[in-house]
């Protein structure tokens, strides 16, 4: 490969980027995140305020739906993850779903609208997003349950051998979602 590529997916926006990772016997090198390149091949401008790194200690660790008001870039750093994007915008893709899985040799572009969640397929896998906009107590998220049937994601586990929080399981299905308008942030 002589550069990264991207590649359009399902979803409006969500954009696949595949990464140039230099193997050599001590490791690997990858930039992760080179605006100019990524640029040129259609990635949207991403101001970006903010670096987020989650670490997971184990295999089925499972976060998600959220749609945050930012746009986001993610990419692992160590391990694999399944990823499930679901668009929560107004209009007739509401609901769509799309899945992924991701090593660090890919990145994912996901736009403000649409709800990202992750299960790491390995233990100490660490993901790695950024942001456009800092986090903030006061940041409006949409949520979607993670065992939502009209979704019904293929999490890589069965439920029983996920690891999520009560709280991520507890958000509302998306029959009672209100999608997000265009203007959702002012």
């Amino acid at each position: 490969m002589t550069g990264p590529s991207l590649t359009e997916t399902t979803i409006p926006g969500v954009l696949l980027v595949e990464l140039q990772v230099f193997d050599d016997g001590r490791g690997w090198f990858k930039e992760s995140y080179q605006q100019e390149k990524l640029e040129k091949l259609g990635l949207p401008h991403l101001d970006v305020v903010q670096n987020n790194v989650s670490y997971n200690a184990e295999a089925g660790v499972t976060r998600g739906i959220h749609a945050e008001p930012w746009d986001k870039y993610v990419s692992p750093a160590f391990g694999k993850v399944f990823t499930a994007i679901v668009d929560l915008r107004e209009g007739p893709g509401f609901g769509k779903l799309e899945t992924f899985e991701l090593t660090p040799r890919q990145g994912l572009y996901i736009p403000r609208g649409c709800g990202n969640s992750f299960c790491t397929l390995e233990p100490n896998t660490v993901y790695n997003y950024l942001v456009n906009a800092h986090w903030s107590p006061d940041a409006k998220y949409t949520l979607v349950n993670l065992f939502d049937p009209q979704l019904n994601v293929p999490w890589p586990f069965p439920k029983e051998q996920l690891i999520y929080s009560d709280k991520d399981a507890g958000h509302p299905m998306l029959e009672a979602v209100t999608p997000i308008r265009p203007d959702w942030e002012s």
